[in-house]
């Protein structure tokens, strides 16, 4: 039986400072947790209604439907809840493709684009400082356990992308069309904020700017969701890899 202190420390993790405080965050259900119980992160504690996941007995706390919905973030409560240790931090490995995130304050949007790096080859996702936290409960859901595969980093954006030696590439409505430019392998592809793109501090570190051109008969949309428009570059990128 879960008790008030457990029930109250499992809730405070829905906020960052807590979370940072503790270095736990959650995740739930069954394809989630079992995808972190197959990786490299650390169990704290799992919570569960059923008897189904391969982990250590005593980590492994049975409770009810109704203690589950008491501590869960989603409507639909779905079998478990798992805590686990954040890991400690990792250096950006400067090669290959990274995807810079200037600014991304969408849960679901940053949870997809974990999820597209994961599907595309990506290792390291490099964040702003004040982009969402990536173990926010629903950047996890999100994410449908690419967590586990992708290094996502929160760095100063724009002393990291100053020093980083590789060539800066931002998505900007002006700049080269995407499906024409020479693009080689390596190198960062910055994508902006949901309102208002890539800043203009970041914008004086680019160094190539790329465009996704529009091909409506009027072309009167403003923009594209920013996880659409990462699936369409890093898919025009990973496309290019093996025509090479």
């Amino acid at each position: 039986m879960l008790s008030r202190n457990q029930i109250k420390l499992i809730k405070s993790l829905s906020l960052k400072k807590n979370r940072q405080q503790h270095g736990w965050f959650t995740v739930e259900g069954i394809k989630g947790i079992s995808e972190f119980l197959n990786s490299n992160y650390n169990l704290k504690t799992l919570y569960t209604t059923k008897s189904m996941f391969e982990a250590p007995e005593h980590l492994v706390h049975d409770i009810t439907a109704t203690e589950l919905k008491k501590v869960s973030a989603l409507k639909n409560p779905n079998v478990a809840l798992a805590v686990f240790e954040i890991p400690e931090k990792k250096p950006v490995q400067d090669t290959g493709l990274i995807v810079a995130l200037d600014d991304v304050r969408d849960p679901g949007n940053l949870g997809t684009i974990i999820r597209l790096c994961d599907w595309y080859g990506v290792v390291d996702l490099v964040c702003s400082v004040n982009t969402v936290d990536c173990y926010n409960a629903k950047v996890v859901q999100a994410t449908m356990g690419s967590l586990t595969r992708v290094n996502v980093h929160y760095l100063d954006l724009e002393h990291y992308l100053n020093t980083s030696g590789l060539t800066v590439m931002g998505t900007l409505l002006e700049g080269e069309n995407i499906y024409t430019a020479n693009i080689k392998q390596e190198g960062i592809v910055v994508l902006g904020n949901e309102a208002n793109g890539i800043s203009e501090a970041i914008k004086n570190c680019i160094d190539r700017q790329l465009t996704i051109p529009k091909f409506g008969t009027t072309k009167a949309t403003e923009s594209l969701n920013v996880a659409n428009a990462t699936a369409i570059v890093l898919s025009e990128f990973k496309r290019r890899s093996i025509e090479m």
